[in-house]
């Protein structure tokens, strides 16, 4: 069985969770990228970033002829792939044990547990010879790892800080002489061979087996956990498909011991094939967690909003002028970034980054995503004021004044530019929505007398000014920042916020102007002006789909539909986007999958269900546009 040394596409690969570890597994059927414990752990193989360091993990025919289908099983983050050879054809299961709690739909019982992976080949028809290369690398492939032959069938990797036990019905498994074993086994129609991986640190391994009843039952187990969440998911439209994949997604990407939520499950995958805008993506920022988490509670899904919440209080401490833009999945403020140079980086694109010097920037527009959070879970039925908790309140009443104290204060904004800190219009946007949020919340739940007498006026102000200073009067267009002509895609947000209605002809101009001046084949850029960062980078799928959003508001509801099935082409057989897309030969870019790209999807087929029914789409700030 050859390995092959080409990088597959990165819209390749398919996702597992279980919602505190993940990987990414290719079409062939080999793991080029697993963590465990956490999702910003150190990965057991990252072959996605180094074809020689980066160790994987393959089960596959043997032959070089096949065909492969794959999907997942319906309402699941449970892997099926389907190999077809000339002699027969077999079935992959790929996925992460989790076990649904009985009393809490979306909840994992028992998580944590145990950190396991498994696989199972099942034969459906003929004989096939299946081979399995287990190659690890511990350490960002820092370290081969030493291989113990505990049976014929039970291996033990182990090195640096983590040790892999593996345990296959495909064997005889002996070791290759490379820190990995080799094996293969005849699979007819109707055997079942199962596969597990279980990780631990060096000091708590044990070497008890997972069993093939075991990890049948476990599958059983998984399934349920999945489609009983996804039952759940409000949204019966011509979407659904796309929808319910990309709540999965964005499910899987949600730890469920702490509740926060990471932007994507990978790092260093490029904007721009050989340039060096490559980030680390596995942490928490609070803008992306918000607009994640209201989009999962518009389809019906609470759980992780509550938990999202609770995490944000307690990471906090409940002070608002110390709050960040991003954390660690624990909760940790310190995310220094470093790079690893001795990776090759996805296709050759270094350099391969951990950590994220974004992570003690000033951007003002968490302020108002804070807020947005709490609107959406009050409208969902959550408590504020006297029946929630007085802390958390006053919490964000800090958050309002530290909105209206540091408006005319500079941030790097909503895209985290490394060219200097400016007066950027969506900070004020956002900072403008958490005073209009702040006094409705409130006015509505302790009276409109306890709504502090500045407030109001403050909010005022602020509209004027971006009305004014973020607006160039010339073009009739709102502006990236106080006082520029240059245009960014995140002026799009001024109706999804509800600052302006969609159908305001200032609007309606930026939207004809960005469409125009970012857009490549239909794709949105972000921004084309200078950000103190060399290279390129792709189209952002989540501008294309805030287009999307501002077109359907605006009544441009097939025009809006063509766009979003547009992108809807660019995803993979899976329903999985990255980040970013090339606008000229449609190949995804970008860490993988996305969350942002997948909250894009959920909030553009809503926007178009609502504007076909004539409903504002549940935006934030809808009451207050005028």
């Amino acid at each position: 069985m050859t390995d092959g040394s080409a990088f597959p596409a990165i819209s390749d690969y398919a996702f597992l969770s279980d919602c505190h570890s993940l990987a990414l597994v290719a079409r062939d059927g080999s793991i080029e990228w697993a963590v465990f414990h956490r999702f910003d752990g150190r990965p057991v193989f990252a072959r996605i970033l180094d074809r020689d360091l980066g160790g994987f993990f393959r089960v596959a025919p043997t032959g070089p002829e096949m065909e492969i289908e794959r999907r997942y099983l319906p309402g699941t983050n449970v892997l099926e792939t389907t190999f077809t050879t000339p002699s027969g054809v077999v079935t992959l299961t790929d996925f992460m044990p989790v076990e649904p709690d009985p009393d809490e739909i979306g909840k994992a019982h028992r998580l944590g547990a145990r950190h396991s992976l498994i696989r199972i080949v099942r034969g459906v028809s003929g004989s096939v010879e299946v081979g399995l290369t287990f190659r690890p690398r511990f350490e960002y492939g820092l370290t081969t790892p030493f291989i113990t032959e505990l049976a014929d069938d039970l291996v033990v990797a182990a090195g640096s800080a983590d040790a892999l036990l593996l345990e296959s019905e495909i064997g005889p498994l002996p070791k290759d002489g490379r820190g990995g074993v080799d094996a293969r086994s005849t699979v007819a129609a109707g055997d079942e061979r199962v596969m597990a991986i279980t990780w631990s640190t060096p000091a708590g391994l044990e070497t008890s087996r997972i069993g093939h009843e075991e990890a049948v039952a476990e599958l059983d187990s998984t399934v349920r956990f999945w489609q009983r969440w996804s039952e759940h998911t409000r949204y019966e439209g011509p979407y659904r498909q796309a929808v319910e994949r990309s709540a999965l997604a964005l499910k899987g990407l949600t730890d469920g011991r702490t509740g926060a939520v990471i932007a994507a499950a990978t790092t260093s995958l490029p904007e721009a094939i050989g340039g060096g805008r490559n980030w680390d993506y596995r942490y928490t920022w609070v803008r992306d967690t918000t607009t994640m988490l209201t989009s999962l509670i518009r389809l019906g899904h609470d759980y992780e909003c509550r938990r999202f919440s609770q995490w944000i209080r307690t990471t906090t401490a409940g002070r608002a002028a110390e709050i960040q833009i991003m954390y660690g999945i624990g909760g940790e403020r310190i995310l220094t970034e470093t790079e690893l140079s001795h990776l090759s980086g996805y296709r050759d694109s270094g350099p391969v980054r951990i950590g994220n010097g974004a992570w003690d920037q000033t951007q003002h527009d968490t302020y108002g995503w804070l807020l947005a959070s709490t609107w959406f879970n009050t409208a969902h039925g959550g408590a504020f004021g006297q029946h929630a908790d007085p802390h958390y309140e006053r919490f964000l009443n800090e958050i309002v004044e530290l909105a209206i104290d540091e408006f005319d204060v500079v941030d790097e904004g909503i895209w985290e530019v490394r060219g200097g800190a400016r007066h950027f219009l969506f900070s004020k946007l956002l900072m403008w929505l958490a005073v209009d949020l702040g006094i409705r919340l409130v006015g509505e739940h302790d009276g409109p007398e306890a709504v502090p007498t500045h407030w109001q006026p403050a909010r005022d102000s602020m509209r004027h000014r971006i009305e004014t200073e973020g607006f160039d009067q010339d073009r009739g267009v709102f502006t990236q920042a106080f006082g520029s002509k240059a245009l960014d895609a995140a002026a799009l947000q001024i109706p999804n916020i509800g600052f302006l209605p969609a159908d305001d002809p200032r609007v309606l101009a930026t939207i004809e102007a960005i469409d125009e001046e970012l857009g490549h084949n239909g794709h949105i850029y972000r921004y084309r002006s200078d950000d103190g960062l060399e290279g390129d980078e792709g189209t952002f799928v989540f501008c294309t789909l805030w287009m999307v959003n501002a077109l359907a508001r605006s009544g441009q509801v097939e025009r809006a539909r063509e766009r979003f099935e547009m992108v809807l082409s660019h995803a993979n057989d899976l329903g999985l986007l990255a980040e970013e897309i090339d606008a000229r030969t449609g190949e995804q870019l970008g860490n993988f999958p996305q969350a942002f790209s997948h909250v894009g999807i959920i909030s553009a087929a809503l926007a178009i269900d609502a504007a076909e029914k004539h409903e504002d789409g549940w935006i934030p700030g809808a009451l207050s546009a005028r």
